[in-house]
């Protein structure tokens, strides 16, 4: 979606602090009675690992670390960039898990229905199908969304011990604060390399290039990763960092 010109850079990076302000201010145990009462037991199904659920599976900065020992090539630019300069640059948030394209589009770890890095598998992939994240509904409600398709994956377990909840709602917490933190630090630094290069997003541009970058052709994209712009030199893969203009 193309992002909106009309909220300065300096904005969002304010609500997106809060945000995360009122992520920490959640109770744990009310989350953890949330893990119960949903009873979710990961049963390795493999249903939530195909773009038929899916569209992409977000990778935080530790996660690539840990993907560049297993698969460095099992990555590529999150398929949603948010800016495009003028000069037809793309730039994405981050990196996301490599979908095969076998019709499913199956993860890139997907083998016989079966995650073949299992006991390796990634931040998302522990914490799936739960999420906690506030969502506007059609009236403009906000609300907390704490489960994510119930009911499609796994299998149903009303037996989940109280101290197994608790660690899954550690790890949901955890997880939401180093996503939110990770966008804070791309706006942040998207706003000074803009503005320190005479850049400005181009909304033409930026439809141009990601209906080129949807359809598989090349185009230049800049992925955010450690705290750095790095400039992709393909369309999958890790990136390298660029240099100043």
């Amino acid at each position: 979606m193309d992002p909106s010109p009309e909220v300065p850079l300096p904005y969002r990076i304010v609500a997106l602090m809060q945000e995360r302000n009122r992520l920490f201010a959640y109770p744990l145990e009310d989350l953890a009675e949330e893990v119960r009462a949903t009873g979710f037991r990961c049963n390795r199904c493999g249903t939530c690992c195909t773009q038929a659920v899916n569209n992409h599976i977000f990778l935080l900065d530790r996660d690539i670390a840990e993907l560049e020992k297993i698969d460095p090539a099992a990555c590529e630019p999150a398929p949603d960039p948010e800016f495009c300069d003028q000069y037809g640059r793309l730039y994405v948030s981050g990196y996301s898990l490599r979908m095969k394209n076998d019709g499913q589009g199956s993860c890139w770890f997907l083998e016989n229905g079966r995650c073949r890095i299992y006991d390796r598998r990634f931040s998302v992939c522990h914490i799936y199908p739960h999420m906690l994240r506030r969502n506007a509904d059609a009236s403009g409600l906000v609300t907390w969304r704490q489960f994510a398709h119930p009911g499609e994956h796994g299998r149903y377990d009303p037996t989940l011990p109280e101290e197994e909840c608790l660690e899954t709602a550690r790890m949901i917490k955890e997880y939401e604060n180093a996503f939110l933190t990770q966008q804070i630090s791309f706006l942040e630094t998207i706003h000074e390399y803009f503005t320190l290069g005479n850049l400005r997003h181009d909304p033409g541009k930026y439809q141009l290039a990601l209906q080129q970058y949807r359809q598989g052709r090349p185009v230049g994209i800049s992925v955010f990763h450690a705290g750095e712009l790095k400039k992709n030199t393909g369309l999958s893969g890790l990136s390298e960092k660029i240099e100043n203009r």
